[in-house]
């Protein structure tokens, strides 16, 4: 492993914008592998209330940053303050990758996709024709959908507790995933959950908080769902705090495979330095062992 320059007056900022944002991994494996790349940039988590958005982003432009992450509540808002945009990023509506321009202004893309898609496509694992079930429709189910859609699902159904906001996703969405269809939550689920090669969980239900200790105790499904999905079905949790969320623990005890979102966060995280840095290749191994000894 490389040594890391001292911060000096030559070090560089990268970073991740969202309020609040001190909660963040993102710095413990970014600076893990700034380190072992030998790279004089530090990752710093920065705040940036929804009033100040386009302040901060100006500013950090003019010290010369060198690439943001972008997490909630502004990975919609910000696209509008990028000189550009990718085709992903336009097609979801969400950037949470910007990367300095020769010129100035900012490019925005998106890994979440990647990062997502990642762990489902290790072991030459096909998904091609399989049919997925994603709980939640908020943000993160848009990347989810089109990391599904990319895999090649043939039908995906969308479960969400308003059927307006169920509505809008849909439209959002028809032009680019045809094959997703939505339920209301509770208004069929076990049937599609009998049916599915691959369960999703994009809601915070199970995720750790300090201000409820029995949060980690739920799970978004009844037991009469949980008791529907196949042995065979994956199962695939967003969330990475606890590990495993209850939903994991249930599922695995049904016989399933489950992945938690820890590589997730890996992976859209070094799609992210890949693009900031310009090499091809970055340390992922550290950076994931960096999180693995700070999580509990």
């Amino acid at each position: 492993m490389s040594s890391q320059p001292p911060i000096s007056g030559t070090t560089a900022i990268v970073g991740v914008l969202g309020d609040p944002v001190h909660h963040s991994l993102s710095p413990v494996m970014q600076n893990a592998a700034l380190q072992a790349m030998g790279l004089d940039w530090v990752f710093l988590a920065l705040p940036a209330p929804a009033g100040e958005l386009a302040t901060v982003v100006r500013g950090l432009e003019a010290m010369d940053c060198r690439g943001l992450n972008v997490t909630i509540p502004h990975k919609h808002s910000v696209a509008g303050l990028c000189r550009e945009l990718s085709p992903l990023a336009q097609r979801l509506g969400a950037v949470n990758v910007l990367v300095p321009l020769e010129g100035g202004g900012w490019h925005g893309t998106n890994t979440d996709v990647e990062g997502f898609c990642a762990p489902l496509r290790r072991d030459g694992r096909q998904w091609q024709g399989q049919r997925a079930v994603v709980l939640g429709c908020g943000g993160s189910a848009r990347a989810v959908v089109a990391g599904l859609v990319e895999l090649g699902c043939s039908q995906i159904t969308l479960a969400g507790r308003r059927a307006e906001a169920l509505g809008a996703f849909q439209a959002d969405v028809q032009g680019w995933a045809p094959q997703l269809q939505t339920l209301t939550w509770g208004n069929g689920l076990a049937g599609a959950l009998a049916e599915a090669d691959l369960l999703v969980n994009t809601t915070p239900v199970g995720m750790a908080s300090a201000s409820d200790p029995s949060a980690a105790e739920r799970c978004p499904l009844t037991p009469a769902e949980l008791a529907a999905l196949p042995p065979s079905a994956w199962v695939y949790d967003i969330i990475y705090t606890p590990r495993p969320t209850q939903l994991l623990r249930q599922a695995a005890s049904r016989g399933c495979q489950s992945l938690d979102g820890l590589e997730m966060l890996v992976e859209q995280g070094a799609a992210a330095l890949r693009l900031w840095s310009g090499q091809a290749t970055v340390p992922v191994d550290v950076m994931r062992q960096a999180l693995l000894e700070r999580l509990p």
